[in-house]
């Protein structure tokens, strides 16, 4: 069976429900640790995670990844078990398949063909795995980066193994990502018996101007790598169960995927504006997750899109879409970070899947990648 396509399956056939490891970084360590690199394990809480390297010397360039994974859902949805590392009709099924045990398991192969091809190479390569990237991300790649930094590892480059492809393999790598603001609200009323309004303050219909406020106002209009910020309510809840009662407080819960364009800070000052505008008493907190960060043409961005070209064929596009991902940690280091990795359509769904014959042309597009930086 190829390599990467027999470490894929062994790694899915492990359930490792975030913050879970399921026992995948020791596999991974020890199949590193017989290619001369030097591992490490280096947990914070209940979070495992690997640091491995070959070599001493700069420029250090590293792939970063996760083993942990979301919950599979209803096992009976699933058409073979989530954990069973299918293959069926050239695709391999599993929860983790495309995030991201199949880029995983590329790194690995990529990494030992690199050493075993060139042991005498320039530079530093390495890895970094976290089981605390689809959880709360507080004892994952933050916390190595930070115990790294403190050794004086710099990090130069940096290849996350993030499933970016959107149609068709190889078709976009990201160069950035937009930042994340979250905001905790509660408006405060005054509960009462519905039949007499006048003696309440109903924080429903007091808040519901400022909603569409705040969902309707422009933000910024973004720029050439980043789509404009827009704000999102993902919960809203008030009352207490009975159709006869006013409720006293509202709460909800909001996002903003912000641009550089508009910092958080002035996010966080319009939000309040609006509020106080509709003349509401509220309580707000917030938690900054991630800032932007972007990534211009420069080494690892010329050497990942030259190895995707003569891969594919296609020159792949740069994009700035979708969720955070741990590479927000790393690119205030002043590292060069990109992302990419297979198709993205299955990612915490039902039947997650990988194409088996992208995980063999993803290892050679690693591969490639860090010879192109380390070698040619």
């Amino acid at each position: 069976m190829e390599p990467t396509l027999a470490l894929a399956i062994e790694l899915i056939r492990r359930p490792s429900v975030t913050p879970d490891d399921g026992g995948c970084q020791t596999h991974i360590a020890q199949i590193l640790t017989a290619s001369g690199f030097h591992t490490e394990s280096m947990p914070f809480g209940p979070v495992q995670n690997l640091w491995a390297r070959h070599g001493k010397a700069e420029p250090l360039f590293i792939f970063l990844g996760h083993t942990d994974v979301v919950p599979p859902g209803p096992l009976e949805a699933w058409s073979h078990p989530p954990f069973s590392a299918t293959i069926q009709e050239g695709l391999l099924y599993g929860r983790g398949a495309a995030d991201m045990k199949g880029s995983v398991a590329a790194f690995v192969q990529a990494l030992c063909q690199f050493v075993a091809r060139h042991p005498q190479h320039r530079g530093s390569v390495g890895l970094l795995l976290t089981s605390d990237e689809e959880g709360v991300a507080r004892d994952g790649t933050v916390r190595v980066l930070h115990a790294l930094a403190e050794r004086a590892e710099r990090i130069s480059y940096c290849l996350v193994g993030e499933p970016s492809s959107l149609e068709t393999f190889g078709d976009t790598v990201k160069h950035g990502r937009r930042g994340s603001l979250s905001g905790d609200l509660v408006i405060h009323g005054v509960q009462g018996h519905i039949a007499y309004p006048e003696r309440c303050d109903n924080p429903i219909t007091r808040f519901a101007p400022a909603l569409q406020a705040l969902s309707s106002r422009v933000w910024d209009e973004g720029d050439c790598d980043f789509p404009p910020t827009r704000l999102q309510f993902s919960n809203i809840h008030a009352g207490t169960g009975a159709d006869n009662v006013i409720p006293g407080s509202l709460h909800a819960l909001f996002n903003l995927r912000f641009a550089p364009t508009t910092p958080a800070p002035v996010l966080q000052a319009g939000v309040e504006e609006i509020l106080r505008a509709h003349n509401l008493r509220y309580t707000l907190s917030w938690r900054l997750s991630g800032q932007p960060f972007l990534t211009r043409d420069g080494t690892l961005r010329h050497a990942l899109t030259s190895s995707i070209e003569a891969e594919t064929g296609l020159k792949p596009r740069a994009s700035t879409a979708g969720g955070t991902s741990d590479g927000r940690f790393v690119a205030p280091f002043g590292t060069e970070v990109l992302e990419f990795g297979p198709l993205n359509g299955s990612i915490h769904k039902v039947d997650e899947v990988v194409a088996v014959a992208d995980l063999a042309r993803l290892t050679r597009v690693y591969l490639a990648t860090l010879e192109r930086v380390l070698v040619r």
